[in-house]
This record gives C-alpha cells, structure tokens and sequence, in this order.
C-alpha cells in the first residue's frame, strides 16, 4: 500500500498526533483503532489488525455465532488497508487527529473479507457492468437534535433552542426561524462535513421539533454515496455534542412524532453516459417501468435491510408519508418510489422506504439488487403509477413487523442472487438473535399493562 498519500497529508497538516483507521459495521457504527501518528507508515503497510468478525456484530456489540463466524472458527483475525482517497481531518476530536476508512483482507491470501458490508455493496454494484450501466447515486438523511439529558425512562427529550433555552415544539416543516436558532450547530456539521470530503449541501428543517434533514450531492460511484452517508451521520453526532446537545438516527425516537428516513436518490447512466432514465432518451420510459418493477418485486423480501430494528418499523403507519405499498408516481410523497419533478438528464428515482438507522451500505445494496431484477429480465410494474393518496391503507403482502420481515429473508431468493445466500443468512441470523434478546426483559409497558 502506497504511503504518498499519508506523506502528502503530514507536509500540509504537521501538527496530527492521531490517525484513525476505521469502517462501519453491519448496524452501521464505526469500529476502528487509533494509532499514533508516528505508526502511520505501519498502518498503510501492514494493517491494521481487528476480528474479521467484528462487523457481524449485533447493535449491542454481541456475537451470534453466524454461519460459524467468531466463536466457532476461533475467531480468526483479518488485516484492514486504508481505502485511498478517503483520508481526512477528524475536526471534532480534541487533538488533532487523522481518519481514514479502511477494508478488510485475509492474512496470507489477501483475499476480501466477504461479509463486511462495503464488499457486499461492491458486489451488487459490479453487476451493472453487465448492463454498461452506472449508478449515480444521492442519500438524504434525516435526523433530531435531541437532550444530552434523558426522560425517566432513557427515552429522548426534546432539544433547547440555542437562543432561547426552551426546548423544542415547533412543527414548522422548511422553518427559516429554526434554521437560523441552529445555524452555529448546522454549519459547523456541514463544515466538518465538508473537511472529511462529505458533499453534504442543503439542510431543511422537518415536521417535528428539532429534526432536520441534509441533503448528500450525487456521485457516479454507489460505494462513495453509502461511504459519504455513514461518515454523515458521524459528523452530526460528534459535532452535535461539542455544541452540548445530542443527535440521533432512530426511526422513531417519539410515538406522536415523525419518524426519520434514509432517501436514495438514483439515476442510471449508459456507456455513452446518457442518464437512461431522461425521456429525450427513453421516451416510452420502458427502462424506468423495468427499474420500478425491480424494486417493486424485492421491497417485501429487503423490509429487514430497510428496518433494521424493532423500533424502525414504527414508522410504517398511513397517511405519515411513509411508504406501507409498493406503489410508484411522479412526483407523489405517499409512495415508496417517487419520480422527482426534476426532468431531462436530473431525473431520477426517490426510494422512500429506509429509516434513517439502516445501515447505507445493505440498503444500497439491496436497492441496486431491485433495479438490476428488474432491468435485467424486463419486468413490467405490478401497477401503474399513483395518484393521490398511497399512504391511507396499508398492503397486508407486505412484511410491516421485524418477526414478518425477518421471517421473509430465508425465503429472500432474489436478495440471496445479488447479496449472497450466505450474507442474507447471516444477517437473519445476528438480527433475529438480537431481537429475541430485546424481547428477553420485560419492557415498561408490560409492566404498566399487565402487573
């Protein structure tokens, strides 16, 4: 592994102490070491040395033993690299330090680790060679600033408004007023976004106290895109509690609130690198019908991906502008895949089903899994494009519980083609384990119902 691009970073930034080598996990946290930065040339030219199971770890850090991996196999080691062009300041950390994104090898044979979720991004993404196709590829996160302190039960309380101390209860969507009480917080995000190489660009406020949403620009490379959401939400979170207050992804971290998403926004581009979906180029929009069927066929068996948690599911109920069919329309908030108003070369797909705590990398994956089905065998919708309301009943086919959603991954056939049958395995496995163990300990209301 070539060392001139630490080389070239020390010369402009001298003063680093620091460099950590990092990658995110299968619930999408980031899991690393910190060298000091007298060990940078080591860490580029041997690796860093971690668990190769230690992105199949659940949300609170356990092993389910999936398929084998770290217990029964003893736990073997993997050798992660950094990822060239992804290193970067970390401008939260309170001396300076260095960040770069690292993948992981197996020692001896050099071979991918299969199972992290960047690689099982990578091998969806390489199928649409097959099509001379490239996916450009924009996520939208959002997300609420909430109280470092905690209501009686560990839930969040609303954030204080930096300029009047209050907390929150706005519910004005696109407030300017609220935009401008969060401005310092909101630009320094954007700023260390913007020096970790995140294209983060627009920030809006949303429909309930202290949730906002930042826009990522659009990138020719799918990976880039799910590196650039992962990285987001860590620069909101660690900026966030330099400014005192704290943030989350949750799906819904409130009952009566909105619930947060994860937005793809897609296009795809020929060999010529026309956009496929731009109706100069495909007046009959055969290709986009074949796109949206694609993912119409694999949202029931991705609901696991998209929900990665009891709580993310909370956000499926009608008439929230969250998807609960698999209709599509134009320019239509109810459905699960919207064609914006942007037209010619802009135009695009709007998936709409993620929470914002999926992890970026599976949910792209499974994404591109759909719209490759779909291309690739011609598939015609299941129904035609939607007017009005999409959202007032919700399709009973679909698996809208974790126990349905999970249950429907063994059964995964066209996620198991694209993902691999082991990784799908996998995932049920470490999410069903995780589940049942949440379930292990009675919860508050069982006790405020039934005691």
């Amino acid at each position: 592994m070539s060392q001139d691009e630490i080389k070239r970073y020390l010369q402009d930034h001298p003063e680093t102490k620091y460099i950590d080598g990092l990658l995110f996990d299968m619930c999408g946290f980031a899991l690393g070491k910190r060298y000091p930065i007298r060990d940078a040339a080591k860490l580029y030219e041997d690796g860093l040395t971690m668990c190769a199971a230690v992105t199949l770890l659940d949300a609170t850090g356990n092993t389910s033993d999936p398929k084998g991996f770290g217990v029964s196999d003893g736990d073997p080691d993997a050798l992660a690299f950094p990822i060239p062009g992804t290193l970067s300041t970390v401008p939260w950390a309170a001396e300076p330090t260095a960040q770069v994104l690292m993948s992981m090898r197996r020692p001896g044979s050099g071979d991918i680790v299969p199972f992290e979720p960047r690689q099982v991004l990578q091998r969806v993404a390489d199928r649409f060679k097959e099509l001379n196709l490239t996916p450009v590829v924009a996520l939208e996160l959002e997300f609420y600033l909430i109280d470092l302190e905690r209501d009686a039960e560990g839930g969040p309380l609303p954030v204080r408004s930096p300029a009047t101390g209050r907390r929150m209860d706005s519910k004005k969507v696109y407030s300017m007023d609220t935009l401008d009480e969060f401005s310092d917080v909101l630009g320094a995000i954007t700023d260390a976004c913007a020096a970790q190489g995140v294209p983060a660009s627009v920030a809006s406020t949303e429909f309930a106290p202290g949730q906002f949403e930042l826009n990522l620009n659009h990138v020719a490379d799918p990976i880039q895109a799910a590196d650039h959401a992962c990285l987001l939400r860590r620069c909101v979170k660690s900026v966030a509690r330099q400014h005192g207050m704290d943030a989350t992804f949750l799906s819904k971290p409130y009952a009566v609130e909105s619930g947060s998403g994860l937005h793809i926004h897609i296009s795809l581009l020929d060999s010529d690198g026309r956009n496929i979906f731009d109706e100069s180029v495909d007046s009959q929009e055969t290709r986009m019908r074949h796109a949206m069927a694609g993912l119409q066929a694999t949202m029931g068996q991705s609901m696991a991906f998209f929900a990665p948690n009891l709580n993310a599911f909370r956000r499926f109920e009608p008439n929230l502008f969250v998807p609960v069919t698999t209709d599509w329309g134009y320019d239509n908030r109810s459905v699960a895949f919207r064609i914006p108003s942007g037209r010619g070369p802009a135009k695009r797909i709007e998936h709409r089903v993620a929470g914002a705590d999926a992890n970026p990398y599976l949910t792209l994956a499974c994404v591109l899994a759909g719209l490759h089905h779909g291309l690739s065998r011609e598939l015609e919708p299941v129904s035609p494009p939607r007017d009005g309301n999409a959202g007032e009943e919700v399709d009973p086919a679909l698996p809208l519980t974790i126990w349905r959603a999970l249950d429907a991954l063994p059964e995964a056939e066209i996620l198991k083609e694209y993902l691999g049958a082991d990784y799908v395995d996998i995932y049920h496995t470490v999410k069903s384990n995780e589940f049942l163990d949440l379930l292990s300990a009675p919860l508050p209301r069982e006790m405020q119902w039934y005691l």
